[in-house]
Formats: C-alpha cells, structure tokens, sequence
C-alpha cells in the first residue's frame, strides 16, 4: 500500500497516465481539479487525453472547491478527482467531513481520489493538525478508491531531495508500481538512505513549524494596515488580494527587489474568470529576519504607490 517517489511532482504526474483510460464507456475522460492548482494536476490531464476541469476555490465558497455544484454529467465521466490540503496557495485545510464526500461521490459516479498533501505537516496550531484522505477513509477495509501523496519537501525543508511517497488502495498501487517500473522511475539508493533519517525524525518538523508560526506573527503586522491578508489554516503561504496581481508584481520588483507570484500564474480561466486574477502568492520560507524585511518593503512600496 506503500510506495517510494521521486518527490510528489512525478508521482502526481504519473498516476494520472496510470489510471485514465480513454476507452471507457463514460464519454471523454474527465480529471477534476482545484483551481488555483499545482500545475502538474492540469499537464497530467492533457498528456494523458484527458479534459481538465477546473472547480474554482474562492473566497465565496471557503477556498475549497464546491463538490456539489459540479454537474452530474461531469462527475459520470471523471476518472480521478485531485484535492489539495491544505491548499495551495491558499492555505485552506479540508474538514474531514469535506473528504468523506469526496469519497461518497467517488463511490457513486466510480472514480479514484488522489490527495495532495505535501503541506500537511506544515500548520500553526499544534493541537490541530489538518485531517488526511486516510483518516476520512478508516472503515474501508484496503482504502478502496484512496491515494495520499506526502513529500519531505514541505516538512523537513528539502525540495532538491526529490523524495516522497504515494500510498492508498493496493489494487491501484499495483497499476502504478507496474507503470512506473517501465518508464524507470525508481528512487535511487542513495536518495532513500538520505530520506530514512528524515522521516524518522519528528523534531525538526516540529522546529519547522514552530519557524513558520513566528514568521507569521512577525509578518501580518507590518503588511494588515496596508493590504486584505490573512493567516491562512496551514502552509507558508500568505494569499492576499490586490488591485492587479501581475502589475503589482511587476512594480514591487523594480522598486523593492521583492519577488512574489500574481495568482494568475497559479490558476487557469474558467468561464466565471480566474480565481487568481487580484491576488499573490507570498512565500514565508526564507528567514524570519528576511520575511520582516520582505513585508517591510512591500508595505513602503504600497504606501508609496
């Protein structure tokens, strides 16, 4: 039920090849997925055949992406449903009963859920750590329907490791180890003896966390006077709203040699808009002392606009 990955970015690339299939009787193969997303979920679904379709998470609806308002015609042709919790990059975290419908319609409409949870392990309240696919799951005698994808990336600060690891339903994990065993994806020894300490170790993670917590309370004071931001549930990410997301990006480079991201880089055009469009991303993985002086800068660059 176990299995070791080159980081979640091939695995989540990897078990949509593995799972759609373009003959089946459904009509075209649909993946659904959160928007604002990683960027992977949407070139798996084209590089596979399928159609992405976007569930937009917005203010409105929580950040979470409304499984009920998506059409019955849709959810008869999906083939995978990606969640991302806690998100990015808003940082919402999925109640767990909020996963459990995931997986009601999942047994419905015949359809595999594929959890993104590589920032689960990144969250400011110690006593309340963000629910997983798994746990949503306990009952189910082998997880039917359910894969979980974690990585040391977020929690033990390592991206360039590229060491992670899916789990979940054996039966799908079997097309997955088989498809993943042609290409030659195998993580390298090396690389798994380096991991072994890391996950084994819970200290740091605790550290980490401890870290983000006091960025966040050295950084939302300088930048609440200034722009509409929030703590988010979990993550390192702030995700506030601005007038022009790209201008405004742009602009804070030239004048304070800030970099950040305009949220629609991180979210595609749907039919109501994209849900990024006056918004950036704002990564607090830096040190404490350069996420002040990163805030302080925006703030001066704001006040001066």
């Amino acid at each position: 039920m176990v299995l070791p990955v080159n980081g979640t970015r091939e695995a989540l690339f990897a078990i949509v090849q593995t799972i759609v299939d373009l003959n089946a009787r459904r009509g075209a193969p649909a993946i659904l997925m959160p928007n604002p997303l990683y960027l992977i979920y949407e070139g798996a679904a084209f590089l596979a055949g399928a159609e992405p379709v976007y569930m937009n998470a917005e203010a409105g609806n929580g950040f979470l992406p409304d499984l009920d308002a998506v059409p019955v015609s849709v959810w008869e042709r999906c083939q995978l449903l990606f969640l991302c919790s806690p998100g990015n990059p808003t940082g919402r975290v999925a109640h767990i009963d909020y996963l459990r419908r995931a997986l009601e319609l999942a047994d419905r409409y015949d359809f595999v859920v594929a959890s993104d949870e590589c920032y689960s392990e990144i969250y400011l309240d110690e006593a309340q750590p963000p629910a997983g696919l798994l746990e949503a799951a306990k009952g189910r005698h082998r997880y039917e329907r359910c894969l979980v994808f974690h990585s040391l990336s977020k929690r033990s600060s390592v991206p360039g490791l590229r060491s992670g690891f899916v789990a979940g339903d054996p039966k799908i994990m079997q097309a997955f180890l088989q498809y993943r065993t042609y290409h030659g994806c195998a993580m390298p020894t090396h690389t798994q003896l380096g991991s072994i300490p890391a996950w084994n170790d819970e200290l740091h993670v605790v550290e980490n966390r401890r870290l983000y917590r006091e960025k966040f309370r050295a950084v939302l004071p300088i930048l609440k006077p200034v722009m509409e931001v929030e703590a988010p549930d979990a993550g390192f990410y702030l995700w506030p709203r601005i007038d022009n997301d790209e201008q405004f990006t742009r602009e804070l480079l030239a004048a304070q040699n800030v970099t950040v991201v305009p949220g629609r880089y991180l979210a595609c055009d749907t039919p109501t808009g994209n849900p990024g469009c006056g918004r950036i991303r704002i990564s607090l993985v830096p040190t404490v002392d350069e996420c002040v002086t990163a805030a302080e800068r925006i703030r001066d660059y704001i006040e001066k606009r």
